[in-house]
Order: C-alpha cells, then sequence, then structure tokens
C-alpha cells in the first residue's frame, strides 16, 4: 500500500504496516487515526483491523518494483518502533530499504527509546534518513536516543509544534521540519515559537524546513514565514561525498 503523497517534504508514503497508539501530546488530533477511521468504514481491506497494528508482509518488497529514485517516508499511518511490531519485521524492512538503494527512505518515531534499543541489529544504509517527533520541550530526550543510532541522516519533526522549545539541541542533527497543527480541533502554534527554532538552526547551520501554519483551513494559512518559504533539505550521503572529493 503506497500512494503519491501532498506531504510537503517526500514523495511517496509506504506502509508495511498500519495502525498504532497514541502515546504523547503530538497524538491526540492523529491524521492517521482520522483517516484509518474512514478507510475502515469504506472497507478497505488493509484496515480491516481499524486503527489496531496490523502488519501487511505482502507490502514489504513494494519499493523494489519502484524503478525511478523517491524520498519515500516510511509508515506514515504506523510508527514502524511501535512495540507490537516484531524486530523481525523490522529488521525485514530495512533489508529492503538497503536493496532498494537508489531510493531514499525517510523514518520517523515517537517511540525512540524502542529506537535506541534495536538500533544495532539493524542494518544502516546510507539511504536510510531516521527521525523522531519533538512537539514541545518536554519530549526533547528523545533526541538523545535518536543520537546513539548510526544513521547516515538524522532529523526532527517538531510538528506538531504545541510550544516554545527556546534551545532545541542540534548537536547530531542534519535537518530539523517544523509545522503547525491541522484538521478539526487543532491546537494553534505562535510565530516566535517557529523564528526561534529557525534562527536556532540558521545559526548551527541545520537546514529548516517549515511545512505549514495549519489551522482548520491550512492551504489558507499558506507556509510562509517572514515573507518567503523555507525548503532547505540535508545533502544526501552520496552528494556529500561528491563535494569532499572535490
Amino acid at each position: 500500500m503506497a500512494s503519491q503523497s501532498s506531504i510537503e517534504w517526500t514523495d511517496m508514503t509506504w506502509n508495511p504496516v498500519t495502525g498504532c497508539t497514541k502515546i504523547s501530546p503530538g497524538c491526540k488530533n492523529c491524521y492517521a487515526h482520522r483517516m484509518a477511521r474512514r478507510l475502515h468504514a469504506m472497507g478497505q481491506p488493509r484496515y480491516r483491523n481499524n486503527f489496531d497494528v496490523t502488519l501487511h508482509p505482502d507490502l514489504l518488497e513494494q519499493p523494489l518494483r519502484w524503478s525511478q529514485p523517491r524520498k519515500i517516508f516510511v509508515n506514515s499511518m504506523s510508527d514502524l518502533f511501535h512495540p507490537e511490531i516484531p524486530l523481525d519485521f523490522i529488521q525485514a524492512a530495512f533489508d529492503v530499504m538497503g536493496r532498494a538503494y537508489w531510493h531514499t527512505f525517510q523514518i520517523l518515531t515517537k517511540r525512540s527509546d524502542r529506537l535506541a534499543e534495536v538500533a544495532e541489529r539493524l542494518s544502516w544504509h546510507d539511504n536510510i534518513w531516521m527521525g523522531v517527533s519533538v512537539e514541545n520541550r518536554d519530549y526533547t530526550y528523545r533526541i538523545d536516543h535518536l543520537r546513539s543510532v548510526p544513521a547516515a541522516i538524522r532529523f526532527l519533526s517538531v510538528e506538531p509544534l504545541l510550544g516554545p522549545i527556546p534551545r532545541l539541541p542540534l548537536q547530531g542533527i542534519d535537518w530539523v521540519i517544523v509545522g503547525g497543527e491541522s484538521g478539526p480541533g487543532c491546537r494553534k502554534i505562535e510565530p516566535e515559537w517557529v523564528r526561534n527554532i529557525r534562527d536556532r538552526c540558521l545559526a548551527n547551520g541545520v537546514p529548516f524546513f517549515f511545512k505549514q501554519w495549519g489551522g482548520t483551513r491550512k492551504k489558507l494559512s499558506g507556509r510562509e514565514l517572514d515573507g518567503r518559504t523555507w525548503d532547505a533539505m540535508p545533502e544526501s550521503v552520496e552528494n556529500k561525498t561528491k563535494s569532499i572529493a572535490r
């Protein structure tokens, strides 16, 4: 199960697992939960279990069939490091990512403790980017877990940004995405929270990507911050190597 993505920082989504459980404030208005309920009501067989964690082994090798290089968001409808996902299934997904070397895989988790626990038992290839979600200052500990992981690119998704993070830790971080919450019941984001993170990224040479202001009508609120869009992306490991060689 995959689809072209409207998420600004990726091209495709790949969901060998669906379903999740809420563990922190950023999960309160989870878009994936809303979408899964809708698809379940429509009788979509992949969502026969609604939002319960469900493995789809037949989809594991799907990226190998896509010949055009793409940025692929892994498990947009779940969390690959959810405790109900067996380690051997995670290992199988990492094996596929390594074999599909022409793609770039972007993994995002809130279960940073499990990520750190199993990282040494996974095959980390240069085309695998690993990120953690940090919605407010109470969850910056996830960044410490991320730093222990031997990923080629480590990134932060500060979305939905639910409060100020005055000194967002950036050591060992290659990319930062920030965004406001959208959809029903969305919580407010303050421009100064965003500017603080942007300025900190600029001062530390970390690419900064502002995804959205959010709101109930996010297209109207747009993506501009201080008169422009912020779309910086990290260099791939291959491009870094070429730059050094020059």
